[in-house]
């Protein structure tokens, strides 16, 4: 049986989120996900590539009453992360949510504090931020926190593309917000920006050609028909997020967490390929980056200084070429050939 709250007492809920350090906090009713079928659509063409917890509890993704019993209320929850310009080299691009500590553990205590706020009226809850079988962009949307662009981030007015979501399965029922609708209009500036073209029609992403899959979730060879596209990016990929025009009105981040680390852009393209597992460990410590462990991050550091390396950086590459992991050598050996090519054409 549902625990059923007034607009007051929602209200003081919406207050609480923010004490416990979220920017948006907004109310959507407990239902079948608006693009559930969709979902199961790219899930059986296989777009979702190698990420197999996406083929998991298929049933539980589209309905978060599956997830939570009795569930009746999605709170869906927002926190601004945008740090600005790059405070490093440009030889390289990291997407901006990973120039400092992983945000799962941040929001994940902030949660846990809400959580425990919510229990003392009644409910019963689970809580996700990217980690859990619910579509979140959807109740996201239903509940007015922003709306799903043609790119399937998620925009905000207030913020533009620079938002983290979270969300909280109860079974308070709390009156639903009203949507905001979308507001992205005619404009196609995301699939246009997209480098392998990977938007493949508005709101669909087939992940086998984005760059932010091939360069973390891919845990293979980078293949050849998407190298070149990569240029220097090294982990992620920003620029569908950057060509929203709804980026005019964001704002920098006040937490400081999101903050580019410094430890992270004082090196070279070339430093990287000089790191041992202790120096990744440490330099990326608490960084979403180290998930990805060293040999699958120099992979990406090989493709980047294939397409932007000179003459000057195959000394090391070549050093690479005889790493005993087997993908970093066949990237190293990669980039040798783009570079030599390279500098044989410019000198020809």
């Amino acid at each position: 049986m549902h625990a059923s709250l007034d607009i007051a007492l929602a209200a003081e809920i919406r207050a609480q989120a923010t004490a416990c350090g979220f920017d948006l906090c907004r109310f959507a009713k407990a239902r079948r996900a608006t693009h559930a079928d969709a979902y199961l659509e790219w899930v059986a063409e296989g777009q979702h590539g190698d990420m197999a917890w996406m083929e998991r509890n298929q049933d539980r993704r589209c309905d978060p009453r599956e997830v939570l019993p009795g569930c009746a209320t999605v709170i869906c929850l927002g926190l601004n992360y945008f740090p600005g310009e790059s405070p490093g080299h440009d030889d390289y691009r990291i997407a901006r949510y990973a120039w400092n500590d992983d945000y799962h553990d941040g929001i994940g205590e902030r949660l846990k504090k809400l959580d425990a706020y919510l229990q003392t009226l009644g409910g019963t809850q689970r809580y996700y931020v990217d980690t859990g079988p619910v579509l979140e962009r959807d109740f996201a949307t239903d509940a007015g926190l922003g709306w799903n662009g043609k790119s399937t981030v998620q925009i905000h007015r207030q913020f533009g593309t620079w938002l983290f979501l979270a969300e909280i399965l109860t079974t308070l029922a709390i009156p639903a917000d009203e949507p905001f609708g979308d507001h992205c209009g005619k404009c196609t500036r995301c699939l246009d920006a997209c480098p392998t073209q990977a938007i493949v029609s508005p709101h669909r992403v087939d992940a086998r050609r984005c760059i932010s899959y091939l360069t973390i979730e891919n845990k293979e060879s980078i293949p050849l028909e998407f190298r070149r596209a990569i240029g220097h990016r090294i982990y992620g990929c920003d620029d569908c997020l950057t060509a929203c025009p709804w980026n005019r009105f964001a704002q920098m981040s006040n937490e400081i967490q999101f903050h580019a680390r410094e430890e992270i852009f004082r090196h070279s393209l070339r430093d990287f390929l000089n790191f041992d597992d202790e120096t990744f460990r440490r330099v990326f410590a608490k960084s979403p980056i180290k998930r990805i462990k060293r040999h699958r991050f120099l992979r990406n550091v090989c493709v980047a200084l294939g397409n932007t390396g000179t003459p000057d950086d195959l000394p090391a590459l070549q050093r690479a070429a005889q790493d005993e992991d087997p993908l970093i050598a066949e990237h190293a050996l990669w980039a040798v050939g783009e570079i030599e090519e390279r500098h044989k054409t410019s000198e020809a």
